[in-house]
C-alpha cells in the first residue's frame, strides 16, 4: 500500500470496491465464480471477483471492469443487479473499506480467464462451500450466502430463473433450474401447469426441439412479465 494510504488522520479516509457473486449451472450443478488472490491481504486464498472502484467510474462499472480484468468475462451479457452493501470496519485488514456487491446470473457460462491480481479464476460447486465459513477471503462467505438465498428467494416472484436458459429452452430445461438451485425435485406435470398458467411467465415459439431419442420437446422463451402472479414457492416436500 501507498504511503500516503498510510497516513493516519483525523478522520480515516474510506475506499469503496464491489464484489461479485457469479452464477452459473454447469454439469447439472450451481456454480460461482472464484478468483485465487494473487496479491496480499489473503495471497492464494480464494475469493469472489472486484475491486476498487476507479475516481470516474460508477458502481456498476467497476463492476463490468472488474468482471473483464479478472475472469474475461463480459457482464454486459449477464443479468446483473446490486445485491447490498457491506461496511464493517473489520472486513478488510488494509483499512476502512466498504464494499457494494453485485449478483450476477448466466446461461452455462464459460471457462474463465484470471487476470490482474487474481492468479487464476474458476467456477466452483456451491455444494462445496456452504457451511464453510473460513473458506473464502474478507467477509465473501457472508456475501456468498446471502446472493444465494437471494437467487433461491427470486426464483420464486419472479422470472429470474429463465436467466439460467438459453434464448430458446424447454419447460424441462427451465424445471432443472430450480431443481439445481433449490435442491429438490420438482414434479413435472405440475411444474408445466403452474408455469403455463402464470402469465407471461413464457412465450411459446412454435418451435420444437428433436432429442436424439425420445419426444420432440416444445421450445420457449422469456415472457414480457418479470414478477410472477402466482408465484412459485418452494414447498417443503419434493413437489411444487
Amino acid at each position: 500500500m501507498d504511503d500516503w494510504l498510510k497516513d493516519s488522520t483525523e478522520v480515516e479516509a474510506s475506499w469503496v470496491t464491489v464484489d461479485l457473486a457469479i452464477f452459473t449451472i454447469r454439469s447439472a450443478q450451481l456454480m460461482v465464480l472464484l478468483i485465487e488472490r494473487g496479491v496480499e491481504p489473503f495471497l492464494g486464498r480464494p475469493a469472489l471477483p472486484g475491486g476498487y472502484v476507479q475516481k470516474n467510474e460508477t458502481l456498476r462499472e467497476g463492476a463490468l471492469r472488474e468482471l473483464r480484468e479478472e475472469a474475461g468475462i463480459d457482464g454486459n451479457k449477464l443479468h446483473l443487479e446490486q445485491l447490498g452493501a457491506y461496511g464493517d470496519p473489520r472486513r478488510d485488514p488494509r483499512g476502512r473499506v466498504v464494499t457494494i456487491a453485485y449478483l450476477a446470473l448466466g446461461p452455462d457460462l464459460p471457462a474463465p480467464v484470471g487476470g490482474t491480481d487474481a492468479r487464476r479464476a474458476y467456477w466452483a460447486p456451491v455444494s462445496q462451500l456452504e457451511g464453510k465459513q473460513a473458506a473464502l477471503a474478507f467477509d465473501h462467505p457472508a456475501i456468498l450466502a446471502e446472493a444465494l438465498e437471494q437467487v433461491r428467494s427470486k426464483l420464486e416472484y419472479t422470472a429470474v430463473a429463465t436467466a439460467f436458459c438459453g434464448e430458446l429452452f424447454t419447460l424441462s430445461e427451465l424445471r432443472a433450474v430450480y431443481e439445481v438451485i433449490w435442491g429438490q425435485q420438482l414434479d413435472p406435470s405440475n411444474f408445466r401447469r403452474k408455469v403455463l398458467n402464470t402469465t407471461g411467465f413464457v412465450k411459446p415459439t412454435g418451435d420444437q426441439r428433436f432429442p436424439p431419442t425420445g419426444r420432440p420437446a416444445a421450445l420457449y422463451r422469456r415472457g414480457d412479465a418479470w414478477l410472477l402472479n402466482p408465484p412459485l414457492l418452494r414447498g417443503a416436500g419434493h413437489t411444487v
